[in-house]
Formats: C-alpha cells, sequence, structure tokens
C-alpha cells in the first residue's frame, strides 16, 4: 500500500446553466460535459449537498458504464472528493460499475453514497451523451429533496475544492493510500463483478440453473457493447457453463459499437432477427449501465415489460430468496399496465402506483412494504437492492423456466389464461422541438385540470366500431407513503369506463429536445383475443389518443421514433 502527499487547491468558478437533474441524474451531450469546469461544479455541488459531519471520512462507491468521456471523469471526481473530506473510494476496476452492482457495493460498504457515470440507455462516444447520477446511502437514486439540494449549490457554487497532482491508476484491484493535508484519502479498486456474483448465488439456485444450460435450452443474451458484458461471461459462461457463443456484443466500448445501448425491439432488432429463426429458446438484452432489460421467447416472441414483472411476481416462488422473504408488496411505475395489478389483487398483497423514477420504490423498500416492482421502461427489480436490475431479472426468468419446464410463450399464455391480457404499448417520439411538445402538454393539462375535468368526464370517442366513454382523467399526483412527500404533474391519464388508459408524459432522461411519450393499455379477458398483436388491439385507443392530444398537428411529428 503506497502513502504520498498531496496539497488542496481552491479553484474559482462560476455557475453553469442547466445543471438540473432529471429523472436519473444529469444527461446531456458529452461535448457539455468536456469542460472542465462543467463537471467538476456538478460534482463539487454533489459534495457540498452531503452534510459536512457525515461527508469527512466517509465512503463514496465510484463507477460507470464504460463510455466515452467516464475515465476522464473518475479523475475528476477522486481529485474532489479527495479535497472535500471523503475519506474513502471504492472504484469499479478501470471505472466501470454496473448500476445494479453499484447499488449493492453502497448497501455492502454502508457507503455515503455513489457517483455513477452512465446516460443509461442514451447513446454514448464522442457524439453521443455523458451522465453523472448520485445514489445514497440506500443504494438507490437520490430523492427530489437531495436533487434539488444539489441542483440549488449548482446556482451559487463559487469554489472547487481539488487536487489536481492527484491521479490514481484504476485498472488493477487493489488499495491505494495518499495523504491529503494530514488526512488519510483510501481508493479501493475492486473487481466490478465479484460482490454481484455473489449476490445473485445467494438469490437464485445456479445448480438448477446449470442443470437447465446443460439441457435443451439453447439461449442468448446482447450485452449491446454496454457494461454487462463481463457480468454475462462471468455468470452463463464460467459459473453456468454456458457456451461463449451465448453472449453477443459483450466487450464494453466506449461508443458501445456505434450502436443505441436500449434494449428494444428497435434497437436491439440484430437479436429480434436472430430470435426470429428459431434456433434460440430464450434470449435477452440489456442497457448500456445493465439496469434495463427486454426478454423475448423462440421466434422472437416478445414479453413486455409490464408482462415480464406480473410473471416474476406471479411466480415468486420459483427463486429461493422469496423463498425465504416472502413477497411484502408489489409496485410499479403509473404509465407500467395493469397487469400486475391483477396479480397483487389475486395474491392478495399490498400493491402501489408510483411515478416513474427507480428512487420512488426505494422509500417501499426500506420501509419493508415492496419486494417487487417495475417500469414499462424495460426496467424489473426487487428489494436485494434499490435499483432495476437487469441481470436479475433475466435469472429469474431463467428460474421460472427451469422450475415450470415451460418456454417463455407457454409461461405467458399460462398467465394470461389465469389474469387476463393487458394488451401495451408505447410510442415514443424523440427529439422534439421544446415548445411545441410543452404546448401540448399544456392544453391537455387544461382538459384535465380542476376545473374543466368535468366537462371532459363522459364523452365519449369512437374509432370503427369501437367507443371508449371517459370515466377519469387527471394530471397524476402521488403522495409518498413513507415521507409524505408530494410529486405533482407526473403524467396526464386519461382512463375510460372499461379500464383502458392513455397516458402521455415528457421524458425526463434524454439529453436534449423533448422525448414525448404515449402509452395505450387496454385490458381483455377474452382468451381468443390473447394471441393477437397489441398494435392492432390497440389501434383505435392509439387513432383516439393521437386526435385527443393534437400530437401530430403540434410537433409535425406523424411517426414515431420506437414503439415497443
Amino acid at each position: 500500500m503506497s502513502s504520498k502527499t498531496f496539497s488542496v487547491k481552491v479553484e474559482s468558478t462560476v455557475p453553469c446553466e442547466g445543471q438540473k437533474p432529471g429523472t436519473s441524474g444529469l444527461r446531456k451531450h458529452v461535448t457539455v460535459f468536456q469542460p472542465w469546469r462543467y463537471t467538476a461544479n456538478f460534482v463539487q455541488s454533489i459534495l457540498a449537498a452531503i452534510d459536512g459531519g457525515r461527508r469527512e471520512g466517509c465512503t463514496l462507491v465510484v463507477g460507470g458504464d464504460g463510455r466515452f468521456y467516464m475515465q476522464t471523469a473518475v479523475q475528476i471526481i477522486i481529485q474532489i472528493a479527495a479535497a472535500n473530506g471523503v475519506g474513502k473510494l471504492v472504484i469499479g476496476q478501470n471505472g466501470l460499475l454496473s448500476t445494479p452492482a453499484m447499488s449493492f457495493l453502497i448497501r455492502k460498504c454502508k457507503a455515503e453514497g455513489g457517483i455513477i457515470l452512465t446516460a443509461s440507455h442514451n447513446p454514448g462516444g464522442p457524439d453521443g451523451d455523458f451522465g453523472i447520477k448520485f445514489n445514497t446511502s440506500n443504494g438507490g437514486p437520490a430523492p427530489e429533496g437531495v436533487t434539488n439540494a444539489i441542483y440549488e449549490i449548482t446556482k451559487t457554487i463559487s469554489t472547487i475544492r481539488h487536487c489536481p497532482d492527484l491521479k490514481v491508476d484504476v485498472s488493477a484491484v487493489g488499495t491505494q493510500q495518499y495523504e491529503v493535508e494530514g488526512r488519510k484519502f483510501v481508493i479501493e479498486v475492486v473487481d466490478p463483478v465479484e460482490d454481484y456474483l455473489k449476490l445473485m448465488q445467494e438469490i437464485f439456485d445456479f445448480d438448477a440453473l446449470k442443470k437447465q444450460q446443460s439441457g435443451s435450452l439453447k439461449f442468448v443474451v446482447d450485452a449491446m457493447h454496454g457494461v454487462v458484458g463481463p457480468y454475462a461471461k462471468r455468470i452463463f459462461c464460467q459459473e453456468l457453463g454456458a457456451q461463449e457463443d451465448c453472449c453477443l456484443n459483450c466487450v464494453p466500448k466506449e461508443d458501445f459499437g456505434g450502436h443505441h445501448p436500449d434494449p428494444n425491439l428497435t434497437y436491439a432488432a440484430d437479436l429480434v432477427t436472430l430470435m426470429k429463426k428459431g434456433i434460440h429458446g430464450f434470449g435477452a438484452a440489456f442497457d448500456g449501465d445493465g439496469d434495463r432489460n427486454m426478454i423475448l421467447g423462440k421466434n422472437g416472441f416478445f414479453v413486455t415489460p409490464s408482462d415480464s414483472i406480473a410473471v416474476i411476481a406471479a411466480n415468486a416462488k420459483c427463486m429461493p430468496y422469496f423463498k425465504k422473504t416472502g413477497v411484502k408488496g408489489l409496485a410499479r411505475s403509473m404509465p407500467t399496465s395493469g397487469a400486475l395489478d391483477r396479480v397483487a389483487e389475486a395474491e392478495g398483497l399490498e400493491f402501489f402506483e408510483v411515478p416513474t423514477g427507480w428512487k420512488f420504490f426505494g422509500n417501499l423498500m426500506d420501509a419493508s412494504r415492496l419486494s417487487l416492482c417495475g417500469e414499462e421502461s424495460f426496467g424489473t427489480g426487487s428489494d436485494h437492492i434499490r435499483e432495476k436490475d437487469g441481470l436479475w431479472a433475466v435469472l429469474a426468468w431463467m428460474s421460472i423456466m427451469a422450475a415450470r419446464q415451460m418456454s417463455v410463450e407457454e409461461i405467458l399464455m399460462d398467465h394470461w389464461g389465469k389474469y387476463g391480457r393487458n394488451f401495451f404499448t408505447r410510442y415514443d417520439y424523440e427529439n422534439v422541438e421544446s415548445e411545441p411538445a410543452q404546448q401540448m402538454m399544456t392544453d391537455l393539462r387544461n382538459k384535465v385540470s380542476t376545473e374543466t375535468v368535468a366537462a371532459f368526464i363522459g364523452k365519449e370517442f369512437t374509432e370503427g366500431d369501437k367507443t371508449y366513454k371517459v370515466a377519469k382523467a387527471d394530471d397524476f399526483e402521488y403522495t409518498d407513503p413513507i415521507d409524505k412527500s408530494v410529486s405533482k404533474k407526473q403524467g396526464i391519464r386519461i382512463i375510460f369506463e372499461d379500464g383502458s388508459r392513455i397516458i402521455f408524459r415528457l421524458s425526463g432522461t434524454g439529453s436534449s429536445g423533448a422525448t414525448v411519450r404515449m402509452y395505450i393499455d387496454s385490458y381483455e379477458s377474452d382468451k381468443t383475443k390473447f394471441p393477437l398483436d397489441a398494435q392492432i388491439v390497440l389501434q383505435p385507443l392509439i387513432n383516439i389518443a393521437l386526435r385527443i392530444s393534437q400530437l401530430r398537428e403540434l410537433t409535425g411529428r406523424q411517426e414515431p421514433t420506437v414503439i415497443t
């Protein structure tokens, strides 16, 4: 263990515009972060938002998804943390840590929090996006109170404390010790996979999964050149004995191989094409930082994220973890389909509908009221950590298949036979001009406001042979049952008498312009309709949603960028 002495430099600075964190941290085009002051200001503001007494000598975890500029940002964080009284940084080897692994390490190390360098499913590279996200001591995304405090500091920041001469090699696992003006400062570089692997071995029956891999199941997973690659190769190939060719695009790249690391039918099209050949019985894809997943069955059978969490919840006892802990409660984000609601009702479990953003699940988990949760945006997870977890979801599906000896499609058909099917789709209109997108949301809010909603309720909309009557309409508002915080303006909901829903939101995960998201959800109990294509079943509601919102007229966008 080496020990070197460094001095602190206090650098003058001025606030940078546009440093308000979104749903999951601060995301911008990488060129915005590249000027040293922009990144340094935000990192200094994160540390300043930690109470001085808790910051002094504390441990923080640092890592990211390997995207362009991450290595530079790691060094900036090291230099600023050393100068601001942090006692220890736990850093993934080469700076790599999946978001789920980060969440677990924060909890394992009893750290004050962690700084995640990712823009999640956004593109990377010199022309892509970058992001910085702060997770608190429970391992989950910082709540609004913390992100608001960080933002307020960014608006008044005048100095940055850093150790510009401190440069750390994070390529080798081990501990390094430094002295910063009489204080000890420790860097521990850790294997990014090891601790996460041990956690998965506690949650799942690896012997049963290994037997499954040696049997008839042929599967393939696509890491999309994101951070999951090393995790997938270690777990599936080394631990479970699968062939190396089951892991695609498993070398992390700064630009994700020139692809968009978003695991959906549009951006993971190569995997969809491969699965449609009928060779593999199970397929999965992950996003850049490893918290999102897409599940596919043989011949490209697509499992919506809404159905995925519902199936996992209905089959939780197929996993040793839930046999031991039981299932305390279920929750979904508001735009996610009502499939999970039906499982909660059937199982007599407490159920929660929360705004989009994983931080809302964390409070419920910490209060022991929630075990399983999901978002339609390809996020699935449980209370083993405080983040969504792509690899966990894949291992959960494999566990269910092994326990029930059924294919993906058979499991879904059986599930729908018991609970009915929620047909669901999401239309994303990316990089829409902000002004018309905001105008559309303002117009919708005017329709559902307290003063005008009475005239909207009861209104009928007809498309073809389908007629829908409005039963309820609002701008979703959530009061946290644990800390009583209130989150307003979380999305426009139009709910019809048959339970069908139309929802509109502006995404908080983009780096420029606006992403308009339109969600359509409709329940069907007629078994003869279960095999139908969701786009065909939902077309009347889609057309009605476009009519109500005037989306095409206002934004000029005739077709969505992505349909899921």
